[in-house]
């Protein structure tokens, strides 16, 4: 790998043993992958994906406070994946002892090392780093080094930045000596299309079912996909934008999708075309009874498949503020034409700190509140991921938390039934 004289330098040791070792760190990284060098990191913040307090992250405390002891600050200021806990958010006695004696009983104190660190405020926890609430959205060709899977393929894929899939603490290391390894879908040639995803869909495909569809398809490689600007148009509006936010979260979770491109629609995809495509691309065509054999195979692992619905999660990813107003509107609507005054079924909708302030200052929260429905900065995979939450029977209409927990999936027409009208 070929290194400035800037580069050698912190290698060597002339900037202190602790970068030392955070850059052969990412120097190993990028050897693993045939980077060929090193490039500065242009993003104006950073963004990490760990963000739980477990008891188990010994390693990761003790390499925080080795970089605090040392005086090691990130060269940016960054933003963090959500919190684990709420009390808002409905547990039971048990739940509430694991959560805080057993799995996330470091919160607090991790929570001071991130700030000591440069968290951008207290609050800034959420996978939606890129709202222009939270503040932290990258430029088109920025270079960044973050890991949260979905915010990545959207800085990528609707923003235009370069980024490639990190691990965590890879994130923080990045943004510490200000350097990530050049491979992937930070070189030009890395950023082309391997598969070419016609949508021939009678209807506008669900973004969760769609984007899983094309993640199991793909899995690792960039798709182009051609025929959604159909139904999205050619600007990157909010309604387009709130789309492919969680159709890019399928991509990733069901898959591991770093980057795609909308035809007509996405910066790259309306900058270059079909150049982007490969010579050999393959090509997969998606259909309505694509879509329909994609959900029949979602696996349930429910112990009691009829069982009802303890709990439903809406927003993993965060949800938009335009989302929380538009899924009032809905829930409000379908209550009265089904003349139940609350849902059925308790309900968390979760989005970042920032975009609940906002929604609060909105005519919105009061008549969220009347539905019964919980407004929550909560991280959903994070509160199911316990032998205690898993036993439960929760449903979602969010792809990404279907395929790491044991949560039911539904699509959102599907959700608003069970929530407004049950079983009638």
């Amino acid at each position: 790998m070929e290194l400035t004289v800037e580069q050698k330098a912190i290698l060597n040791g002339e900037k202190g043993e602790t970068l030392a070792k955070v850059m052969k760190t990412l120097v190993m990284y990028g050897e693993a992958f045939d980077a060929s060098k090193m490039v500065p990191v242009t993003s104006d913040y950073n963004h990490l994906v760990t963000s739980f307090g477990l008891g188990v992250m010994d390693p990761v405390y003790e390499l925080m406070d080795t970089l605090l002891k040392e005086g090691v600050s990130s060269s940016q200021k960054f933003t963090v994946d959500p919190r684990p806990l709420d009390p808002n958010v409905p547990s039971g006695f048990l739940q509430n002892l694991v959560f805080k004696r057993f799995m996330y009983n470091k919160q607090e104190f991790y929570e001071k090392q991130l700030q000591k660190l440069g968290l951008l405020e207290k609050d800034a926890f959420t996978c939606t780093c890129y709202m222009s609430e939270v503040g932290n959205r990258p430029n088109y060709g920025d270079v960044l080094s973050w890991s949260e899977s979905s915010a990545v393929v959207y800085a990528n894929s609707v923003l235009g930045a370069r980024c490639n899939r990190n691990s965590g603490i890879i994130d923080i290391m990045g943004s510490i000596v200000g350097y990530v390894p050049y491979f992937g879908l930070l070189t030009d040639e890395g950023r082309k299309a391997d598969w070419i995803i016609r949508i021939e869909t009678s209807k506008k495909p669900e973004a969760q079912l769609l984007g899983s569809a094309i993640g199991m398809k793909v899995m690792e490689d960039v798709p182009y996909v051609i025929g959604l600007d159909r139904w999205l148009g050619n600007e990157l509006n909010e309604e387009a934008c709130t789309y492919l936010k969680d159709f890019g979260a399928a991509t990733a979770s069901n898959g591991a999708v770093g980057l795609y491109h909308i035809d007509g629609l996405t910066p790259e995809a309306k900058k270059l075309g079909k150049k982007l495509i490969k010579e050999n691309a393959k090509e997969y065509v998606i259909t309505d009874e694509t879509l329909q054999e994609v959900y029949d195979n979602y696996p349930i692992i429910w112990k009691d498949k009829d069982a009802k619905p303890k709990l439903c999660f809406m927003g993993c990813p965060h949800m938009s503020l335009q989302q929380l107003k538009d899924w009032t509107d809905v829930i409000e609507e379908n209550l009265n034409r089904y003349d139940n005054p609350q849902v059925l079924i308790p309900t968390v909708f979760t989005a970042a700190p920032a975009v609940i302030k906002e929604f609060k200052k909105t005519e919105y929260y009061p008549r969220l509140e009347k539905t019964g429905i919980i407004l929550s900065y909560i991280c959903p995979l994070m509160y199911m991921n316990n032998p205690l939450c898993a036993k439960m029977p929760v449903i979602t209409s969010s792809n990404k938390l279907r395929t790491y927990t044991t949560s039911r999936y539904y699509t959102d027409e599907e959700i608003v039934m069970q929530l407004c009208k049950g079983d009638r």
